[in-house]
């Protein structure tokens, strides 16, 4: 017979060893347990979905519009009406995508 282990010369565990089992048990028993619901456990809810596309309405909205207002700008030499035009009009455009947002109900 062969000593395995975290036993003594008589075949006897030590109540370490007893503890390590039993340790190793729960944890398999919890990784089985939470393994059906991880995938609903990383997805986000939908408020934080509606959260994320508001801020990135925000800042791409206005920012898009000012690029464009700015290349506007450049070509046809209208230093600052089109970055402001399009600024403002980048603006509205993100306010009226988040009013849509928000008429959205989360689930």
């Amino acid at each position: 017979m062969a000593i395995e282990p975290g036993q003594d010369p008589n075949g006897n565990r030590s109540p370490d060893d007893a503890r390590f089992h039993s340790l190793d048990a729960r944890l398999r028993a919890a990784t089985d347990a939470g393994g059906a619901g991880k995938s609903a456990a990383r997805r986000p809810d939908k408020g934080y979905s509606q959260g994320s596309r508001v801020l990135t309405e925000l800042v791409a909205g206005p920012a898009g519009g000012a690029l464009v207002g700015w290349l506007i700008d450049r070509w046809f030499n209208t230093s600052p009406w089109g970055l402001l035009v399009l600024l403002f009009l980048g603006f509205g455009v993100a306010m009226r995508n988040i009013y849509r947002i928000s008429k959205q109900r989360p689930e």
